[in-house]
């Protein structure tokens, strides 16, 4: 074959490709949904590129693969990163939903789901990728942080009920937190990886605790009478999950017209954190002796609104219309001392070798907007904001040496904000591509440990900017 030919193939090859793309994007051949008798199978693959002017290299099991904001337990920064990158809309993922009908105007519901990383082909494990840093110095590590997905089968959810239009929905099994659910209709990134931290971190889902994120062993009650919705959530935690002891949670939220306003409180009783570590602990990895943790106590009151605005822009009423929605939330979270111990979600062993004295104390407020056009093209920015007091804390489980800001700097009070923009064409309900920017900042007490902060965690402060561009497959 001569350069002429090789040339005019390689031509032909990449024009296939391109109109295959396209035929998949605006044909979409796929059916409505993947639904047999009442049991649907849905997907989604999130996969792309990214570009940090400061971060950690790509894990291949942790939630998202990469530290997306510099709100993060490790400390761990590296350098600038680019690389290919997952999940920065969305969790990727794979499960199967059942609505079957019963009888008497019931039907059967459930829910299961398992997060994997697309990039490795391995279900998303945060535990893991603590231990498997557990021995390397700082600025050496690849990317990890706590999560409630821990290498579960199922680690998202797993659970099942009856649902009646008149009496609600019961369900039991691992389900989401009430406060979790509410973030996901109430954050203008929709709990985005790569642009939101309400998404990246699971802190505010979980009440304080990321484990705490989503519930095992517990039951979920959902009631809607026109605008009012309230829901109850309670768990008997247990061990080698999130929480170790009992929690339980409640929310009340109205529509009205465009607005919508929700309020949930959640109490958990021996909420698991994890603590990432550095090879001054010549221990690690597993398991002995484990995770380095903490346990607490954790209270959350929260308050979310979302207001959308139609616009309209279609001479037809029924035709669908340019729509504008705002979003605003506050939570106020409070993490006391606990005497419980345990295992954590993955049936990882803890190290427990700090407790809170006094309280440490977290109050978030976060606003933003999404502008969405009928052609599938959608905007959204958003900025949130975490201010964290100063606390102390005792050394093993029930140490009472009240150790605070002037000897650890990381329980100075600190500050985080975030600001991000991004950009989303869906070119159909399975398809979208998207691109966007994250700027955050740590700043004194939650900045501490950083290089090139100082020691003391009263001064000092750590940023990154994430540049994201990706594309979503939803099944």
């Amino acid at each position: 074959m001569n350069r002429h030919t090789r040339l005019k193939t390689r031509i032909a090859l990449g024009a296939s490709i391109g109109l295959a793309v396209c035929a998949a994007a605006y044909a979409d051949p796929l059916p409505d949904s993947f639904t047999y008798a009442g049991v649907t199978l849905f997907a989604t693959i999130d996969v792309g590129y990214a570009y940090q002017s400061n971060g950690v290299p790509l894990n291949s099991r942790f939630p998202g693969g990469l530290e997306y904001q510099s709100f993060t337990t490790t400390r761990n920064f590296s350098g600038s990163q680019s690389t290919l990158a997952e999940s920065g809309l969305e969790q990727s993922k794979v499960g199967l939903r059942f609505d079957i009908p019963v009888g008497y105007d019931f039907n059967a519901v459930g829910r299961i789901d398992t997060g994997f990383n697309p990039l490795s082909g391995q279900l998303t494990d945060a535990c893991a990728s603590i231990a498997d840093n557990a021995t390397l110095p700082q600025g050496k590590q690849t990317a990890n942080a706590d999560s409630s997905r821990c290498g579960q089968a199922f680690n998202g959810v797993m659970y099942g009920g009856l649902s009646n239009k008149d009496f609600g929905t019961l369900t039991i099994g691992r389900q989401q937190s009430l406060q979790l659910d509410a973030l996901a209709n109430f954050d203008p990134q929709a709990l985005s990886y790569a642009f939101s931290f309400l998404g990246y971190s699971g802190f505010n889902g979980g009440g304080g605790s990321t484990q705490a994120a989503r519930w095992d062993n517990s039951a979920k009650y959902v009631y809607q009478n026109g605008p009012i919705r309230v829901a109850a959530e309670y768990s008997n935690g247990g061990n080698d999950t999130g929480i170790l002891g009992k929690a339980y949670g409640g929310e009340v939220g109205v529509n009205i017209a465009g607005l919508s306003v929700d309020g949930v409180y959640e109490n958990e009783k021996g909420a698991v954190n994890l603590r990432s570590s550095f090879d001054d602990a010549p221990n690690y990895p597993l398991p002995t002796p484990g995770l380095a943790a903490y346990i607490s106590n954790d209270t959350s009151w929260n308050a979310m609104a979302k207001y959308v605005l139609d616009l309209g822009g279609s001479a037809d009423p029924k035709a669908a219309s340019n729509k504008l929605a705002f979003y605003a939330g506050y939570s106020h979270i409070q993490k006391a001392h606990s005497s419980l111990t345990g295992l954590s979600q993955g049936d990882y062993p803890l190290d427990i070798g700090i407790n809170i004295n006094n309280s440490a104390e977290y109050n978030m407020e976060w606003v933003g907007a999404k502008f969405s056009m009928p052609v599938g093209l959608s905007f959204t920015g958003a900025y949130y904001h975490i201010s964290q007091n100063s606390w102390t804390i005792g050394l093993t489980p029930t140490g009472t040496q009240g150790i605070g800001c002037a000897d650890a700097g990381l329980l100075c009070a600190g500050k985080f904000d975030e600001v991000s923009l991004s950009v989303d064409f869906a070119f159909s309900k399975r398809y979208d591509a998207y691109a966007g920017v994250n700027w955050s900042e740590v700043q004194d007490g939650l900045a501490n440990g950083f290089a090139g902060t100082t020691s003391n965690g009263n001064a000092g402060s750590e940023n990154q900017t994430t540049f994201m561009i990706g594309y979503r497959i939803r099944l």
